[in-house]
């Protein structure tokens, strides 16, 4: 009788106090940033002067990926600490939405920031060039070039994997469900594309921006700040290439720790950057936060009545 040579893959679960602990933790930071987010869309959608703007149009598209991603980190996060595996075809799912979000996040920042970059060294072409049209042309080129990164790894598993691993279980990692080897060199080179391209681009405005801010131009200080904070965001967000590096590095030099590292590494990556969208737009800028102060105090006030 023949023995397999493969290897069992090595499980680690948490005691369960622990697990309810972590489980606590995401869930009430990741609700509580997607409450502000939802606070941000709502106030978005009830006036028209966001709606007609470019700059928050593209903003509101950055906060509706970042709640999707939260929500999909949530149930990858508690679904696998409370029935651990799932079925393929639906972790599946759950992987590509969060995916493709996480790859629209950088985009969408780059975007803003070209917007930028024309409202301060190109006013007078600024309406013509950036308008709703052209950004809700934008938007869409953004989900498919994100979409495409993902089409060859779903096109792979497809051909290779058999019937029996769509209809099995797993716990839910990329790794894990897309297990091809060329994979993963494919997500590498993929990765450093994006990263390459949207730096330039985020540094080249940076620097034209800064260039013209020395005109001392107040418009000009505040597009800088912004780009800069974007830069710090994306900067954030782009640890999400090296997740896998970063990740097996930690594990290596502290093997018993893999699965505090791959929740603390988690939070960090996934979760913390989603902190600053609030920031750059719901506190920095002036517009938003009138409106925001508007429906918070209207809200308040309603709450007040109801309970007289």
């Amino acid at each position: 009788m023949m023995v397999s040579s493969v290897p069992r893959r090595v499980t680690y679960r948490d005691p369960l106090n622990i697990a309810i602990v972590k489980n606590v933790i995401t869930v009430v930071l990741c609700i509580a940033i997607i409450y502000v987010n939802g606070t941000l869309l709502h106030t978005f959608k009830k006036h028209e002067v966001f709606n007609t703007n470019p700059r928050y149009i593209l903003y509101i598209h950055l906060v509706i990926n970042d709640i999707l991603l939260l929500i999909m980190f949530t149930l990858l996060q508690v679904l696998s600490y409370a029935i651990f595996t799932l079925h393929v075809p639906f972790c599946i799912i759950l992987l590509v939405i969060a995916v493709i979000s996480s790859l629209n996040t950088p985009l969408t920042l780059a975007v803003m920031a070209v917007e930028c970059y024309v409202a301060i060294c190109f006013p007078l072409q600024h309406s013509q060039i950036c308008t709703v049209k052209n950004v809700t042309v934008v938007i869409t080129v953004i989900w498919v070039l994100s979409s495409l990164s993902i089409l060859p790894d779903l096109f792979t598993i497809l051909a290779t994997e058999s019937r029996d691993f769509f209809h099995s279980r797993v716990f839910c990692l990329w790794k894990t469900t897309f297990r091809p080897p060329e994979l993963e060199k494919k997500r590498d080179i993929s990765n450093i594309v994006f990263l390459v391209i949207v730096w330039l681009i985020l540094v080249y405005t940076y620097f034209r921006i800064l260039f013209a801010a020395q005109a001392a131009a107040a418009n000009a200080r505040k597009a800088r700040n912004t780009v800069l904070l974007h830069g710090f965001q994306l900067l954030l967000c782009m640890l999400n290439y090296v997740y896998d590096l970063l990740l097996n590095g930690l594990t290596s030099l502290f093997p018993k720790g893999v699965l505090t590292i791959r929740y603390t590494v988690s939070i960090l990556i996934h979760v913390l950057p989603r902190i600053i969208s609030p920031v750059v737009y719901g506190i920095r800028d002036k517009m938003f936060r009138k409106y925001l102060k508007k429906y918070l105090f209207h809200t308040k006030n309603a709450n007040a009545f109801v309970h007289r």
